[in-house]
């Protein structure tokens, strides 16, 4: 709602309470102050029911909720899923400069006096999928055998050329920071499916290689109310800080402190009209909700064997992006809206081939299984899995180039990533880079398309989901944004 047609119903309100009381009497007065200053069970209880309950779409969505894998530090697309078998034939040639066109590079490899090819170390298999099959590196073995659910996208474009603008892109529809992230403005849009933990939920791996920040406002709010920020999860014994009552705080202790601070708030917000007042009530409410619910979450004590199993070795690390899928499943099924997990690492500027071994490794099993197990509790055709990285890398090599070894250059002008569920074509490829996997060739796709599209399947018109802020009206796409149409089954 707009923000000052709220407060122009708030004063209505006022006003009529305050009349009411006057000419009825001090019973609708005694109602009114009641209202206002009510226990914070019930205050908190209606805030997040008026401000994080679920929401009407703008039409029927085909998917429920999102679950946002991040590959931050941008895998190669080379070594991944951008199959190029005529560059063996190239290898250490000079790239042309037909290809390269005069682009611009980092200054990491600006100052190289030669840029030379350096093919893909890897072998790729060609997995079935409902086209002419899905080439996926050695390295993904396991995704292999869901390829047919996965619809590719391998014609992404982004403007930013370096991480922290690139993942600020990728998270909020824009380079520069301030705006709510895509978790934020699914929160703000739909609202929230559960009352008992976060509507968007974030879950970090470590990774192997070099290890860009993750900033919290990747998963921040912007301009939109607090309540729709992301809510980390760590991997420690205590998965979310201060959540846990100090020693000697008995619960009822914290249910009598949450009701003073309560009454204390919703006065305050009755007399300013601030909405950030309304947005602390409905988050201590919560948190109070959480103190019950995160232990419950994140016991795996009721996974059968063989789900374990399914999800690889690492599944009971925390921590491990195995052990994070597995989560995301449980918070899917316990009805969170958006599900995001960031693998940090994957910034290999130099010895891609050992790093990425490691990197894939961690991930590859765990997100086959994600997939099945999804599926197999009927959740995958309602729940949409996005897998990227911010922007994608060269096919020159940065540094010395051997047959076993090289590193590649961020390279935003082609890059690839994949969608799944959620109202996606299944086993198909979009898109089409040159032999060098260095420019687009059919199909361009931009950050600002992709997020269309998620928003549209997530039944949400991305030209009306706005929010007005400092006299204009805001919205994660910006001013630009087409939905892929083909794309939706």
């Amino acid at each position: 709602m707009d923000p000052i047609r709220e407060r122009q119903l708030h004063l209505t309100r006022r006003r009529f309470f305050a009349r009411g009381a006057q000419t009825i009497g001090a019973a609708l007065g005694t109602t009114a102050l009641g209202q206002l200053l009510a226990p914070a069970a019930r205050a908190a209880s209606a805030g997040v029911a008026d401000r994080l309950g679920a929401r009407r779409p703008h039409f029927a969505p085909k998917a429920k909720r999102v679950i946002y894998l991040h590959m931050e530090g941008a895998p190669s697309q080379l070594d991944l899923f951008d199959y190029k078998p005529n560059l063996d034939a190239r290898f250490d040639e000079e790239l042309p400069d037909s290809i390269r066109m005069g682009q611009r590079l980092t200054g990491m490899t600006s100052g190289q006096t030669r840029f030379p090819v350096a093919p893909s170390a890897f072998k790729f298999t060609r997995y079935p999928n409902h086209e002419d099959g899905a080439w996926i590196s050695e390295l993904m073995p396991h995704l292999g055998r869901v390829a047919d659910r996965l619809c590719f996208i391998r014609s992404m474009r982004t403007d930013a050329i370096n991480h922290e603008p690139a993942i600020t892109y990728f998270q909020t529809g824009h380079q520069q920071p301030g705006r709510p992230s895509f978790g934020a403005w699914s929160s703000y849009g739909l609202g929230s499916m559960n009352d008992n933990l976060p509507t968007f939920v974030v879950l970090i791996t470590q990774g192997f290689g070099n290890m860009q920040a993750l900033s919290a406002r990747f998963w921040g709010s912007g301009f939109l109310p607090s309540d729709h920020q992301g809510c980390k999860l760590r991997s420690g014994s205590d998965p979310v800080l201060y959540l846990s009552d100090p020693p000697g705080v008995a619960r009822s202790d914290r249910r009598a402190m949450l009701d003073l601070v309560g009454e204390l708030n919703a006065g305050e917000a009755a007399r300013t009209f601030d909405p950030e007042i309304e947005a602390r009530i409905a988050q201590a409410e919560m948190a109070y909700r959480m103190q019950a619910s995160v232990p419950e979450l994140v016991d795996l004590s009721d996974e059968s064997a063989r789900t374990l199993e399914l999800y690889g070795p690492d599944v009971s690390k925390p921590g491990t992006f195995a052990s994070n899928c597995l989560l995301a499943r449980r918070l899917a099924e316990r009805g969170v809206r958006f599900i995001q997990l960031y693998m940090r690492g994957w910034d290999q500027h130099g010895n891609l081939p050992g790093e990425m071994r490691l990197q894939a490794k961690a991930v590859d099993q765990p997100i086959a299984a994600l997939i099945e197990d999804l599926e197999q509790r009927g959740l995958l055709e309602e729940t949409l899995i996005l897998w990227a990285g911010e922007f994608g890398r060269t096919v020159y090599s940065q540094g010395t180039l051997t047959r076993s070894d090289y590193g590649r250059d961020h390279h935003p002008r082609c890059f690839t990533l994949w969608m799944a569920g959620g109202g996606v074509k299944p086993g198909i490829s979009w898109g089409k880079t040159d032999d060098y996997s260095y420019n687009i060739v059919e199909n361009p796709v931009d950050v600002n398309d992709l997020h269309a599209t998620m928003l549209h399947l997530l039944g949400l018109d991305h030209e009306r989901l706005t929010w007005r802020h400092q006299g204009r009206d805001f919205r994660l796409t910006d001013v630009a944004g087409k939905v892929l149409s083909p794309l939706l089954a």
